[in-house]
């Protein structure tokens, strides 16, 4: 998906087809088609990233519910980024034979129809395997929507209609986490998420009657050797590998940190109401500006320190989301928010940068390990919360940028001891 992620993905573009050449049946701003499309993708990102993240926000209240720790109610995030990171790969592959509108569709209907049932789960354990299925039923949108603009759009309008998509990815991402928040303050979680199964039913409905029949998809074979290698040989190249490594790492602390701040806020001595603590998601909007100035660091500082910078941003921003003081908790969120965006921006566009073929499976591969890294921040920051306090998830946080720093250490050893080889 794009290079910032208010809960959004990592775009999954081949290069190949981004230079596909323009004809007059390709969809054009101002062209017949084009703004149904644009609307069409909004309005499908909204309802990823809303579903994807619907009990995030609310997580204390299905503790109270069902008697359950914060580690063990945080597995209703955990699985659902889980699932999708675990089927991103698999997803891709099945758009190739079936088409990218199929599977989208596919993929909506599914993953609302069981957002409808998720406010009736009877137990935690049955709300975390209906938030499993949510999560793998939804990794059929990052998987396709970006493929089939690649095919449908004219290259120059390529870019604006991804900006699209990945603004549908931010709005719900963010949105869904303040809707829920506010709703449930009044009438409960179950009501909250019932709300936000039946907005995104209207979105999936609204996406499938706007998004133009496909002009330019090809079936093909699901080739599952060939996909296998390809993704064997990134996984065997050192620099990827590292970029993989950074990315999950930085979502391990984001992950961690919004998934527990929930708890530390309803606590002395603070005592925040939901829907107040709803709203401290549109913090995210931070992100948004820092990934976008995410180019220009780079210019500057070189990939290297542009994720020095990111590191020692989010650091800081732990650190000081460790006092008792509500404007120092929150501006360390804006910091730990900024650092997040910065440096999943540096890494994810240096993975189509590094992938010198098949970049739409590196793509694939960095989404994968991110949401995974997601997952295991949520689960590990919440395990860390519930024996430690938040100075637990804040030290589990620093342990995960020294990670990022650490590679990128060694990343810049690496490449030094290459460049003298080179001119040996």
């Amino acid at each position: 998906m794009p290079a910032a992620d208010t809960g959004a993905s990592t775009t999954i573009v081949d290069a190949d087809a981004v230079t596909a050449p323009t004809d007059t049946t390709r969809l054009t701003p101002g062209g017949p088609g084009y703004r149904r499309m644009s609307l069409a993708l909004f309005l499908a990102g909204v309802a990823t990233f809303a579903l994807l993240y619907s009990t995030q926000a609310l997580l204390p209240l299905v503790s109270r519910d069902f008697g359950a720790t914060a580690s063990a109610a945080s597995w209703t995030v955990s699985c659902a980024t889980g699932g999708l990171a675990l089927f991103v790969l698999p997803m891709s592959a099945l758009s190739e034979r079936f088409g990218r509108r199929t599977l989208m569709t596919a993929s909506l209907a599914v993953a609302t129809a069981v957002g409808l049932l998720v406010p009736f789960a009877p137990s935690l354990g049955v709300l975390i395997a209906l938030r499993a299925v949510q999560g793998a039923a939804l990794a059929g949108l990052p998987a396709s929507a970006t493929a089939y603009l690649a095919e449908e759009v004219t290259p120059k309008a390529l870019i604006t209609a991804i900006g699209l998509f990945v603004a549908g990815n931010s709005v719900g991402g963010m949105s869904g986490r303040v809707i829920t928040g506010w709703v449930a303050q009044e009438w409960g979680w179950r009501v909250s998420v019932g709300t936000i199964g039946v907005i995104s039913v209207a979105c999936a409905v609204a996406f499938r009657l706007l998004l133009p029949e496909p002009r330019h998809f090809t079936s093909g074979s699901l080739r599952p050797r060939v996909l296998a290698r390809t993704v064997r040989d990134h996984l065997a190249d050192p620099l990827l590998r590292r970029l993989y490594a950074i990315g999950a790492l930085f979502m391990m602390v984001f992950g961690g940190v919004y998934t527990v701040i929930g708890y530390r806020l309803t606590e002395q001595p603070f005592g925040l109401p939901q829907g107040i603590i709803g709203s401290i998601f549109l913090v995210y909007l931070v992100g948004t500006v820092s990934a976008s100035t995410a180019g220009r660091l780079v210019s500057r500082l070189g990939r290297r320190g542009a994720l020095y910078l990111a590191a020692g941003t989010t650091t800081a921003g732990l650190l000081l989301s460790l006092t008792s003081t509500l404007l120092l908790v929150l501006l360390g969120l804006v910091l730990i928010t900024a650092g997040f965006f910065a440096g999943h921006a540096v890494a994810s566009s240096a993975v189509s940068h590094t992938a010198q073929r098949g970049r739409a499976q590196a793509s694939a591969l960095y989404q994968s390990t991110y949401y995974l890294g997601s997952s295991t921040g949520s689960t590990v920051g919440a395990m860390a919360f519930h024996s430690a306090g938040w100075s637990g998830t804040v030290g589990m946080g620093v342990l995960a940028v020294l990670g990022v720093v650490t590679i990128t250490v060694f990343g810049s050893r690496a490449a030094r001891a290459e460049r003298r080889l080179a001119t040996a």
